[in-house]
């Protein structure tokens, strides 16, 4: 007579073979990030160059985060995982949740791909918006998912229906809000019809990198809810922190389990924890970082206008400009005179995305564009382009994910 198996050793042993199969996708493949995607030289930028192409902030981290990097240097031979623990304490304890609520990653892209990952098949669609974000569609493929892309609305918001209408076959719906590369919102309401309205077994990932740019209300209260959502927060935008590596991701326990699987235990960067703990703690940051963004943006909208050019009004810190013309050879001429700007949308070939930089390097790209604009055969600085299919080749699912 067979001996019955204990329940929980079966739930142990499978939880070791998706995490085993979940650590051999995650080793398979190369996480596609905005620097990444943004890299347009695979040589050194010129000195001096405007460097306004990564969304990156220009202000850095905040002084208090740079002391608390400065303080915790000398523990950098320990891993440390107790400030972990202290910022997601200090994070939760801020936003009224629960701790079990958060995981934090180096960044927001290691858990954009496990989310992916996570939820996405042959059989489970990935949907996004038209033009947006792409690393995720890149994490798809490697899932074997249908990448569904959907055009935005004339309000430039996601198309919360027509993505429910496109997708009856869902695993997850992907929503950045602030849009990248647009800058614009998509709004509580229509996430909340999304959530709704879409397949039983599918998820949503809200990504709001950008959202301390803007004045749109964060889904927080919907994950408090437990509804079928993941939302992204990252340090790299508004705390100025892309080089350091921290992010969350804010989900009930379950969802964050099925996405930590393909990460395992991992040590966070210590100097980043640190500088982020300590700028959650700067009550002022936000609110002057955004007030900063804010005016030099308007100030680069109001010069547009002016000249009479065609923009998309964003509430982020990048936004797209319509230079009716190639968007490759615009931003060939923009390098020629040394102002990177970023990298085109297949879907909207004449647009160009520009991030918001200083007052100063914002007066270096007005200078440079409109000479671009007034002279369409200006010098050129051809930009070797990666390929990042070649990132994607050969990588499939291991049997059994």
């Amino acid at each position: 007579m067979p001996v019955e198996e204990n329940p929980a050793c079966r739930t142990r042993r499978s939880f070791l073979q998706v995490s085993a199969a979940a650590a051999a996708v995650a080793a398979g493949f190369r996480i596609v990030t905005e620097p990444m995607l943004a890299a347009a030289a695979s040589r050194p930028y010129p000195k001096d160059a405007v460097l306004i192409n990564a969304n990156e902030n220009p202000l850095g981290p905040c002084s208090v985060a740079c002391g608390a990097v400065n303080d915790v240097a000398t523990q950098g031979g320990r891993y440390s995982f107790w400030l972990t623990d202290d910022l997601i304490k200090t994070f939760t304890a801020m936003e009224g949740l629960n701790p079990k609520y958060v995981r934090a990653f180096p960044g927001s892209s290691e858990p954009l791909h496990f989310s992916v990952l996570s939820f996405t098949s042959p059989s489970k669609s990935y949907v996004t918006a038209d033009p947006g974000y792409e690393a995720g569609a890149s994490a798809a493929k490697i899932a074997g998912a249908r990448v569904v892309k959907v055009p935005l609305t004339k309000t430039h918001a996601h198309d919360v229906k027509a993505m429910v209408a496109a997708a009856p076959d869902a695993g997850l719906f992907y929503i950045c809000s602030p849009n990248n590369p647009t800058g614009t919102l998509t709004s509580h309401s229509d996430i909340e019809f999304l959530l709704e309205n879409k397949p039983k077994d599918s998820i949503l990932l809200v990504d709001e990198a950008y959202i301390q740019f803007s004045d749109a209300s964060s889904v927080l209260d919907l994950v408090k809810a437990d509804k079928d959502l993941v939302l992204l927060r990252t340090f790299s935008k508004i705390y100025g922190m892309a080089g350091l590596r921290c992010g969350f991701a804010i989900a009930r326990p379950d969802l964050l389990e099925k996405v930590a699987a393909f990460s395992g235990w991992n040590a966070m960067p210590i100097t980043a924890v640190a500088a982020a703990t300590a700028s959650l703690k700067d009550a002022q940051l936000v609110a002057e970082r955004k007030h900063i963004n804010a005016t030099i943006r308007e100030a680069t909208f109001q010069w547009l206008s002016k000249n009479g050019y065609s923009f998309v009004p964003s509430q982020s810190n990048c936004f797209m400009v319509d230079a009716k013309r190639p968007a490759k050879e615009v931003i060939d001429a923009m390098a020629a005179q040394n102002v990177f700007i970023g990298r085109p949308w297949p879907v909207w070939p004449t647009h160009v995305r520009v991030t918001v930089g200083t007052q100063s390097e914002m007066e270096h790209f007005q200078a440079a564009f409109d000479h671009v604009m007034k002279n369409p055969s200006a010098a050129l600085y051809p930009i070797p382009r990666r390929n990042l299919s070649n990132h994607l080749d050969g990588l499939r699912i291991p049997e059994g994910a």
